[in-house]
């Protein structure tokens, strides 16, 4: 059991945690899904108030607004996406894993989460961890209505390579096309 930075100890230790914020936005007439409000609060802060407990370390995928993302507290980095051309979440997950293997290589797992999905569960972190080992699997993500999400996943950071190779692929762009190549658990959404 490790503890990280921010003092979370337990199955959740051993993750960082990624909000996937990259998208363009085209549904919301241009405006960065991160600021939009909800309840008096932007979608990015009831986001980071639900994962950094669960994490031992935050960063956030986007390619623009990067200035502002980067001054949210506990924030560590803002990541822009390591390929060209909006390759999707799955190439927002490639820059989180490549960040948590250089600046905390100690670390083998990135949480990553929707920012437009701001009340996952609290305890998402560790559901997902208790069921790669439990399971015995490469991965996790959440599912609910018989549906899987795997945008909020946990993902080994030793797939670094393998996901950036097949981001050179057009149809692998998928989130769910390329999580299906493991064997993953499915853990329930539900709170």
């Amino acid at each position: 059991m490790s503890v990280g930075d921010n003092g979370v100890a337990g199955p959740c230790g051993d993750v960082a945690g990624l909000v996937l914020a990259g998208g363009l936005a085209r549904r919301m007439g241009g405006r960065h899904k991160a600021f939009l409000e909800l309840k008096g609060k932007p979608l990015i802060g009831h986001v980071l108030g639900r994962l950094r407990p669960q994490v031992a370390h935050v960063a956030i995928s986007a390619n623009d607004q990067g200035e502002r993302l980067r001054g949210l507290r506990g924030v560590e980095a803002v990541l822009p996406d390591p390929l060209p051309g909006h390759a999707g979440p799955l190439a927002g997950i490639l820059a989180g894993l490549l960040w948590l293997r250089e600046k905390h290589p100690e670390v083998p797992w990135l949480l990553s989460v929707a920012v437009d999905t701001p009340f996952f569960p609290a305890d998402l972190c560790a559901r997902l961890r208790a069921a790669v080992d439990e399971d015995g699997v490469e991965m996790a993500v959440a599912c609910s209505g018989g549906r899987m999400h795997p945008v909020f996943g946990l993902w080994p950071v030793h797939l670094a390579e393998e996901l950036r190779q097949a981001l050179q692929q057009p149809e692998i762009r998928k989130v769910a096309r390329f999580v299906s190549r493991f064997r993953v658990a499915k853990v329930s959404f539900d709170q």
